[in-house]
């Protein structure tokens, strides 16, 4: 029985626009030991027909009974998943063909190393590149990444690639929905574990008015969500050490300038 060293699990939902792109991207690395597993949330487009058209033995699709949601999917995709190392990709972006290698040689290379991301490059809907993301290009070595975090995310979710062992125990939680990502480095942060990036853009992520992240960003105070975020972190530790204390006073920081924002939006 074949099994693949890395497991790609990527999320869909209602992307027939970019997703034939990505999955192109992902089959066409010069890495090739690995699965694809694509979830589709019960998409009400032609994602399904448009991943169907696509032959590849180390593709599988997987069909939610309807939106279930990206924590849902997430989580079914790491319990499917059968490699050693687990990689995260969106339905929207566009992978760098050795980004599956680099990753696997870093953390074969690294045995110290839990997860490692990479950094991106912004393109628009077209593919017309917009430049990188300054906070992604400052933090690109673990010791950057710990002190960082606690303020806020430098880490682009969909570069991610994590040891399996680690990825099935922690998961992602279901009360972390829209910033799920960034609880999970926390929580894996906090613990002690190493969390690398290799200091090239081998991910083309995509902004467009119809991502989640867009849609995100326009409909919420980003401040408050991350006090939410850590307030939830902070009541899941059962110790609290230095990092946790350091999460809790950008916490504070958090809900004084999302009272500030709010009375921005109120007063424009």
């Amino acid at each position: 029985m074949w099994l693949p060293l890395v497991s790609i699990i990527l999320p869909a939902y209602n992307c027939e626009k970019y997703i034939a792109a990505s999955v192109e991207s992902i089959l066409a690395q010069v890495y090739d030991n690995f699965e694809l597993i694509v979830v589709n949330d019960g998409s009400t487009d032609n994602t399904a027909a448009v991943l169907s058209s696509i032959s590849d033995q180390r593709l599988r699709i997987l069909n939610n009974d309807g939106n279930k949601g990206l924590i849902y999917s997430l989580n079914r995709a790491i319990d499917e998943s059968k490699g050693e190392f687990i990689a995260r990709m969106d339905a929207d972006d566009i992978a760098v063909n050795d980004r599956i290698e680099k990753q696997v040689h870093w953390l074969l290379h690294h045995p110290a190393t839990s997860a490692v991301a990479t950094c991106i490059r912004i393109i628009d809907e077209y593919g017309n590149e917009k430049g990188d993301w300054a906070l992604d290009r400052k933090t690109f070595t673990a010791s950057a990444i710990k002190k960082v975090m606690p303020r806020e995310n430098c880490l682009a979710h969909p570069t991610m690639m994590v040891r399996g062992s680690v990825l099935k125990m922690y998961k992602y939680s279901a009360q972390q929905k829209n910033i799920e990502d960034y609880d999970l480095w926390l929580r894996m942060l906090g613990d002690g574990l190493v969390i690398d990036k290799i200091p090239q853009a081998l991910l083309y992520y995509r902004e467009h008015a119809s991502s989640v992240t867009s849609k995100y960003l326009r409909s919420q105070n980003p401040f408050l969500k991350n006090y939410y975020c850590k307030k939830l972190f902070l009541a899941g530790r059962a110790k609290k050490g230095s990092f946790e204390r350091k999460v809790a006073l950008m916490m504070m920081r958090d809900r004084v300038m999302a009272f500030v924002k709010s009375v921005k939006q109120r007063l424009t």
